[in-house]
């Protein structure tokens, strides 16, 4: 029987592409499993490939904020990225990388089954939607196969085009109401509460 261990028992062993001669650790992915919403960036970066977690540099830092800002957590997300092991040199996934890690991802999704999936960055956008640039495709929802897909820029766009920062802020914001419709009042509550603040 499939699970979530067992996922990353075998990315932890994969030799599928040669991503996996150069790293450290390989990143399967964190959060809950029982969880609604589910964030997947593009690969692993030099923190992330010694630690062995998604999202732990700095970008994982602006993550965190986006979260606490509309009233979620990692703990109630699933946070992923469409390649498990790190690209030298923090360079872009190969299409060939991503193909060889998509099994995994098709195998976390079906596990999880989110409501929405946020896509961050234009690998991740590309994973789903093909020939869709992120400039076009941030902030708008689409229903892939009964699943909520939210486009968004990667949290590292808000460090190195310091422009963006607002913008993926108000990317955020938008999820907040489709988690709402799609995951009923599982969060609501929190919400309400942070709007109070």
């Amino acid at each position: 029987m499939d699970s979530l261990p067992q996922i990353d028992l075998e990315v932890s062993v994969c030799r599928a592409c040669p991503l996996s001669q150069n790293r450290t650790t390989p990143v399967s992915g964190e959060g809950s499993g029982l969880a609604s919403v589910m964030f997947i960036g593009e690969a692993p970066g030099y923190n992330e490939d010694r630690l062995g977690r998604p999202f732990v540099g700095a970008a994982g830092q602006v993550l965190d904020s986006l979260l606490t800002s509309v009233g979620l957590s990692r703990e109630n997300v699933f946070i992923t990225n469409t390649v498990k092991c790190r690209p030298a040199n923090n360079r872009d996934p190969l299409p060939n990388e991503i193909t060889a890690c998509r099994d995994f991802l098709d195998r976390q999704i079906g596990l999880i089954a989110p409501k929405v999936i946020v896509t961050l960055g234009r690998h991740a956008l590309a994973s789903f939607l093909p020939g869709e640039t992120i400039g076009k495709a941030h902030g708008k929802s689409r229903d892939i196969n009964g699943t909520i897909l939210f486009p968004m820029y990667h949290p590292a766009a808000a460090l190195h085009q310091g422009g963006l920062r607002a913008v993926i802020q108000e990317d955020m914001r938008k999820l907040v109401p489709l988690i709402i419709e799609e995951s009923g009042n599982e969060h609501e509550e929190n919400w309400e509460q942070m709007r109070l603040l």
